[in-house]
């Protein structure tokens, strides 16, 4: 029977899986220092596949790098041996809800992460420490190999303390932040679905640096745009007060990637012709009698007009009837829309869209004489400077009413209503959109109010490091210890809010406005679950037990969820059978029963058979006897032959 690995995926492996697809040829076997083998890449022979454009050693290219780099990749693709572990107590409607809330350091949550979400997140808001010298950066210790960096990340002390302030007196400033920075960016593309769109804020002090890495991560054929938030608020920054703040925006696929659709379906008007152009050339076009013409009565237009977009008169007269042209005629000018205005005036006008799939509705001439377009808006094409969220005091002041303090009890929260519009323009109404640096859980309460707003369920995963708050701090004196505390805080308070205001308009629809907390925290093995090897025969007697002290059974539930890649957020069922307890997840998705005390039997295997379940997991200390684990996926084969059995 197969053994669960409990540990976060091995990137570099999926990695090697892959190319062996593509080029079988380079793949190969090593054996490391303790005489394992395993697959690897043969570079010399990779090279030569692709010797015509060779990139190797000293040679120039274009690039960014830092000391510590070659590290930070290390460490983004190292796997670890943590878990997360489910807080029922702090969560708000744990079995029902569909959104999670991770408390921890985001570089263990995201690799933890991997197995499940791979390729499902719809969108990805961060807003980073922005690297001005007195804000926290998470600390990795890249001076270390990926092998330390393994064992290290199971041993870690109960705090989680791994981060430090960055102050300009460090000699690498710029260079522990950027590591920083790239392991985690590396890690979220791999989470996006193909129409996914990161969303990253940042300032004027590392947005050189930041945009360079995201290129090399995403490819700068992936770069959206550059957006300005005017925040109407000054800091002064020098010589200059900064008003703005930026926010990049990158595509996993741009190919996937369309134009924000529109809300409502207002008409707007837009030019149908161009000045002479070698793009917009003078052609004719014959419009038929009847066309609004919006001129006194009696009004004609006679041989050209119009200077910088010139119209000639072809053939028949240019008169206006009781606001309608009186006669068809032909006109000479650099029209843009003229397939359009053939189906519109001589064709099928009921179907007729523009290429971006809005409903072109009227064609007709200004009283000028100028041929112009009516199109019910079906996209909204956003602007690079975002100016309409309210200013910085504002977004603070709102922020403070919403925990009834008076003052906001974090430094610069962003707009809630800016958030939305990210998330409104890029995501479909069942999409995951991720926060990795989720701070007060600004993009938290965002998703829950598109959700009222438009009657959606899109679902939120929120990560935060449990950063304690400054002494004196608006949010220490408020009674909260944590940033992570803070920010599930404000989801429960938003919550409440929503619903409240759902109810006030009348609306009883069901919004789900809870969150299932989990914890990054150390495995809930022991050493001996992943190196028996290294332990002495002597010293196995007092082993025996794998699990660590003080784990229960939905600890062990939710590490085989996230090693099987099972939604974190399926609904659980706990049932009694033959004197077990038995975890259903989402009916038949896995089965789980961890009964260590050798109580499991052939009997009560059949009856587990008889679910059809798509997974089932038992402790290896459950069984009655080895026969038993002999003959669990017999009886598997035979009553439910789909099933997929594993054992920790």
């Amino acid at each position: 029977m197969e053994k669960m690995k409990m540990h976060s995926m091995n990137i570099s492996n999926s990695r090697i899986h892959i190319m062996e697809k593509l080029f079988p040829g380079c793949i190969t076997e090593i054996a490391d220092a303790h005489g394992n083998i395993s697959k690897a890449i043969d570079f010399d022979l990779f090279r030569q596949e692709f010797n015509s454009a060779l990139v190797e050693g000293q040679q120039e290219r274009y690039q960014i790098s830092w000391p510590g780099k070659q590290q930070a990749l290390l460490t983004a693709n190292a796997p670890i041996v943590q878990t997360l572990r489910p807080q029922r107590s702090e969560s708000v409607d744990f079995d029902s809800t569909k959104n999670i809330y991770i408390e921890g350091d985001n570089l263990d949550a995201l690799k933890l992460l991997q197995e499940t979400y791979l390729g499902k997140i719809g969108l990805i808001y961060i807003d980073p420490p922005y690297n001005t010298g007195k804000d926290f950066v998470y600390r990795d210790d890249f001076s270390e190999k990926s092998r330390k960096y393994l064992i290290k990340s199971s041993q870690r002390d109960d705090e989680g303390q791994r981060y430090v302030s960055n102050p300009e007196s460090n000699g690498r400033f710029h260079s522990d932040w950027l590591s920083m920075m790239y392991s985690r960016i590396k890690l979220s593309r791999s989470l996006l679905d193909d129409h996914g769109v990161l969303f990253v804020s940042i300032n004027d002090k590392e947005i050189h640096n930041l945009r360079k890495v995201i290129d090399e991560i995403y490819g700068a054929s992936n770069f959206v745009a550059c957006l300005i938030w005017d925040k109407n608020h000054s800091a002064q920054a020098g010589i200059f007060k900064a008003y703005h703040e930026y926010i990049l925006v990158y595509a996993k696929d741009i190919e996937y990637v369309e134009t924000p659709s529109s809300e409502n379906a207002d008409l707007f008007e837009a030019g149908a012709m161009k000045r002479e152009s070698s793009r917009h050339p003078m052609t004719e076009f014959t419009f038929p009698s009847g066309v609004r013409f919006n001129a006194p009565h009696g009004t004609e237009l006679k041989n050209s007009w119009g200077e910088i977009e010139k119209v000639e008169l072809v053939d028949g007269s240019m008169v206006c009837e009781y606001g309608k042209t009186k006669d068809s005629v032909t006109l000479r000018a650099a029209f843009t829309q003229k397939n359009q205005m053939q189906q519109y005036f001589y064709g099928d006008k009921s179907s007729l869209m523009d290429s971006r799939g809005q409903k072109i509705v009227e064609f007709y001439f200004t009283s000028s004489g100028k041929i112009k377009i009516v199109k019910s808006r079906g996209v909204e094409t956003p602007r690079t400077t975002l100016k309409d969220y309210g200013t910085q005091g504002s977004i603070s002041t709102e922020l403070a009413s919403l925990f009834g303090i008076d003052q906001s009890p974090i430094d610069n929260p962003k707009p809630v209503a800016m958030i939305k519009d990210f998330i409104r323009w890029f995501t479909e109404p069942t999409d995951i959109v991720l926060d990795f640096f989720s701070g007060s859980a600004t993009t938290a309460q965002s998703v829950l109010e598109l959700n009222a707003d438009s009657n959606s369920s899109r679902r939120f995963i929120m990560v935060q490091l449990p950063e304690v708050c400054d002494t004196g701090s608006p949010a220490e004196r408020a009674g909260y210890s944590t940033i992570a505390e803070l920010g599930k805080e404000r989801i429960r308070k938003a919550g409440i809010k929503i619903i409240k205001s759902s109810l006030e308009n009348g609306d009883e629809k069901s919004l789900d406005v809870g969150f299932r907390v989990l914890k990054v925290d150390s495995s809930n093995f022991s050493e001996i679950y992943y190196s028996p090897d290294q332990y002495s025969q002597d010293r196995l007697p007092g082993l025996v037990e794998n699990i660590r002290a003080g784990r229960d059974q939905e600890d062990l539930l939710f590490q085989v969820m996230l090693d099987w890649g099972v939604d974190l957020t399926l609904p659980i069922i706990k049932q009694f059978l033959q004197g077990k307890d038995v975890f259903f997840v989402d009916g038949n998705t896995l089965v789980a029963c961890f009964d260590g005390h050798g109580g499991v039997d052939e009997d009560f295997v059949k009856e587990l058979a008889k679910h059809q379940p798509l997974r089932v997991v038992f402790r290896d200390a459950g069984f009655k006897n080895s026969a038993v684990k002999i003959n669990v996926e017999q009886i598997f084969k035979l009553l439910s032959p789909a099933t997929e059995v594993k054992c920790i």
